[in-house]
């Protein structure tokens, strides 16, 4: 199961933010987009696009943010972030 929490940042604070979990028994970037596309509809805000630089954020650290150049059209924050939230080891 995975377990992402997004926020909405405008101005250096969290003006929303969500936990959601996915598990759907797919593989682990199938749950991250099922994660995603519910953060998204919970904030009611379009699909960011993913850049390279999204993917090695997230890949080092398990969060990225996303901001003006990940979306077609505009926005009214300054970035939406996601994060894994997983059981410490």
């Amino acid at each position: 199961m995975l377990k992402i929490w997004g926020k909405i940042m405008k101005d250096n604070k969290i003006v929303r933010d969500e936990v959601v979990q996915c598990d759907t028994h797919e593989s682990y970037q199938e749950n991250l987009k099922a994660c995603i596309i519910e953060l998204c509809y919970k904030f009611d805000i379009s699909k960011p696009y993913w850049l390279p630089s999204n993917v090695n954020e997230y890949n080092r650290r398990l969060k990225t943010s996303f901001d003006q150049n990940n979306f077609i059209e505009e926005i009214d924050f300054h970035q939406f972030v996601i994060e894994e939230l997983g059981e410490k080891k």
